[in-house]
């Protein structure tokens, strides 16, 4: 008797790495040039002042200052204030 599996027990075993999304710098958190504040899928976070968002809808910081978090007409909002 062989005691190999039949064919294809293994088959679904797989999974796709994870994307290491969400927000990286919360509200009042000191944030730098450069510094990512939130990786996203679409724009869960829209940028404000002080923020950009990159071809990913990545947003990072174009100014040094402080993380802050806003609803605005129903859109949730990043800025980065200066101290």
């Amino acid at each position: 008797m062989a005691h190999t599996k039949a064919q294809g027990s293994v088959k679904g075993n797989r999974d796709s790495i994870s994307k290491r999304l969400g927000v990286k710098l919360y509200g009042g958190q000191r944030a730098k040039v450069g510094n990512i504040i939130a990786r996203q899928k679409g724009t869960n976070f829209f940028p404000g002042s002080g923020v950009s968002m990159g071809r990913d809808f990545t947003l990072f910081a174009i100014q040094d200052g402080t993380v802050k978090f806003k609803n605005l007409k129903g859109k949730k909002i990043v800025e980065i204030e200066n101290l």
